[in-house]
């Protein structure tokens, strides 16, 4: 009867049939799903092909076209993992700068405030991003991968998968250095002369020491909930300082410093409270 009919399943449902990409896309999609909740094992055989198939929603056929063979698509899913980078992270840290600089407006105004500026924006960001990275799956994927390819047996899909991880980390790399470089340049500061480096060399000492803390804190917890009263690095006062916030203070004191270039007139302290306290999203 009319009564008892029930919405169409499975391929009737369906409207058109799913092309070979929206299939290989919507199968790399929810194995990567499974992955970021279950972990990553160097076999991956913790994942069902099968489960997959159906978390994706397409068409066995269509999968079994495009990967006639399941190792197919776990090799395909290895390379695809290894194109992943950190999670998106720029927002958050625009919204807590522009709170930060609200609340310190007045310490653009002199050297030794400015530099405490710059310390508190790193005490903090610090602790933001690890917090960030250390809860996220995506993340602890990423690192299990690089932990991990050199395990993968077949040389042709390590050079495969070693090449994406260097693209996606070179990208990552880029991307943080260039952030660094942004905001020292509108806080008035330099790479020290004289180091031979550059902000990619600054950004790889501080996602280095990140990634060291997140790895750690994953079985050590009492890394990430250490807390201390200090006043480090010229610290415009007491202030409570976890070790992300150690770590990332010490790198970014032993290679910036004030710009003896950067004249902090009237004019300048406007633009730069400006630039950094502006509404969220401008």
């Amino acid at each position: 009867m009319a009564g008892n009919a029930h919405p169409p399943t499975g391929l009737a449902r369906r409207a058109r049939r799913l092309s070979d990409r929206e299939t290989e896309q919507r199968m790399l999609r929810a194995a990567v799903a499974m992955v970021n909740r279950a972990g990553l094992t160097v076999s991956l055989d913790h994942l069902s092909f099968e489960e997959i198939i159906r978390s994706a929603d397409v068409s066995r056929s269509a999968v079994y076209r495009r990967w006639p063979y399941k190792d197919l698509f776990f090799s395909d899913l290895v390379k695809e993992l290894a194109r992943n980078a950190t999670p998106t992270i720029v927002a958050d840290e625009l919204d807590l700068i522009r709170r930060v600089v609200a609340a310190h407006r007045d310490w653009l105004e002199t050297p030794a405030l400015r530099h405490g500026l710059v310390v508190e924006l790193f005490r903090q960001l610090s602790l933001l991003d690890f917090r960030t990275l250390f809860g996220s799956p995506e993340w602890r994927t990423y690192l299990a991968l690089h932990a991990t390819f050199l395990s993968i047996a077949d040389e042709e899909l390590r050079g495969q998968v070693q090449t994406a991880l260097a693209r996606s980390e070179h990208d990552h790399i880029a991307r943080v250095a260039s952030a660094w470089e942004r905001l020292a340049g509108l806080l008035g500061y330099r790479l020290r002369p004289g180091l031979g480096a550059t902000f990619e060399t600054v950004a790889t000492l501080v996602d280095a020491t990140m990634r060291g803390l997140v790895i750690t804190a994953l079985c050590t917890p009492e890394v990430a909930a250490f807390r201390a009263q200090a006043r480090p690095f010229g610290a415009a006062g007491l202030g409570e300082w976890s070790l992300p916030a150690m770590g990332l203070a010490s790198i970014a004191s032993a290679f910036l410093e004030p710009d003896p270039a950067v004249e902090w007139d009237s004019e300048r302290i406007a633009a730069v409270a400006g630039a950094l306290a502006g509404p969220p999203g401008g």
